[in-house]
């Protein structure tokens, strides 16, 4: 059975507090885990803690940390204590992020981004198995350090984001699962294959692997006002975001209308980029109309061969009424 999480919401909230009651109430409604981005709002394991503090039983995780601005060491630290606080309830996301946000926001340089989340994600695991970290790799070259503190037990799955063929196989070859974002559901086909081929290049038991699929949703009663703020979420990524979500598009046959989208965004028609995400792309990627509609669309998500859970996501624009109301629409 699909599990169904939360991706608690992308833009900045009033508190840590209204983080806090949102994950409150996705635990309430049977939600199995809620998911923190880290982008331009709180920093994610701050956040994750007060969560973890004012809740009993949801999973949290983060979706995702970049692999840029702390280094492997910090991460496994970091997780170790957050597995901690929160009694063994944490699931770790890693990826690279884009160069966008690499060099423009911590002013390091966007390089080897595949080979530095494989490196990290070894790392990591070393800290966490309570051993001294004995590491030397292409980018990292470690020794010396060991937790200071029980190691976690269990230690905290570690999952991998990333779109394109390689970064997938990446995730399936040496992590403990995937992360899908901005992936149409005819698109997850080939990604899923590249997926399973990296578990078995790695060995790895597909059966302890975990395939996260992140789907916008927007569940109203108004349903173009639901429809109208996802357009704005899909236009905001494909155009906003550097390259990388445009050609993740562009590869799964959506070329004619991503360029467009990216271009109309960077030459500041945000109105009519918004406009060229037609009904066909925003139904591809999202679960936006009625609540009716809604649970229906979702549905076909959750029946794709190979996802082991979806991530209800809300578009970045909505607002505390939208979230709950679409939380509600769509609990397990």
């Amino acid at each position: 059975m699909t599990d169904r999480d939360i991706y608690l919401p992308v833009a900045a909230q009033p508190s840590v507090s209204t983080l806090v009651g949102l994950s409150q109430l996705a635990e309430a409604e049977g939600y199995e885990r809620v998911w923190l981005p880290e982008t331009w709002g709180r920093d994610a394991v701050t956040t994750l803690t007060s969560i973890a503090d004012g809740t009993d039983e949801v999973g949290i995780g983060t979706s995702l940390l970049n692999v840029y601005s702390r280094s492997p060491s910090l991460i496994g630290q970091t997780a170790a204590t957050l597995q901690e606080a929160s009694g063994g309830r944490l699931r770790v996301g890693l990826g690279p992020s884009g160069l966008r946000v690499i060099e423009g926001w911590h002013g390091e340089s966007f390089e080897r981004p595949l080979r530095r989340t494989r490196e990290t994600i070894d790392v990591v695991k070393q800290v966490l198995s309570g051993e001294t970290v004995a590491y030397d790799g292409d980018i990292f070259e470690l020794s010396g350090f060991r937790l200071r503190c029980d190691p976690p037990d269990p230690a905290p799955p570690i999952d991998a984001g990333g779109l394109g063929p390689k970064a997938v196989e990446l995730a399936g070859r040496f992590a403990d699962g995937w992360h899908a974002l901005l992936v149409t559901a005819d698109g997850m086909a080939d990604r899923l294959d590249d997926f399973e081929r990296g578990v078995e290049l790695g060995g790895r038991d597909r059966a302890s692997q975990r395939v996260t699929f992140s789907v916008p949703c927007c569940a109203l009663d108004d349903r173009e006002r639901a429809r109208q703020l996802t357009r704005q979420h899909i236009a905001f990524y494909v155009g906003g975001m550097g390259t990388y979500y445009r050609d993740a598009l562009a590869r799964q046959g959506y070329e004619e209308t991503a360029t467009t989208v990216f271009e109309g965004w960077n030459a500041g028609e945000r109105e009519a980029a918004v406009a060229a995400v037609d009904d066909d792309l925003l139904d591809a990627l999202a679960v936006a109309g009625t609540p009716e509609e809604c649970r229906d669309r979702l549905a076909r998500f959750e029946g794709i061969d190979g996802v082991d859970a979806i991530n209800v996501s809300f578009p970045r624009a909505a607002q505390r009424a939208d979230i709950e109301a679409t939380m509600a629409a769509l609990a397990p």
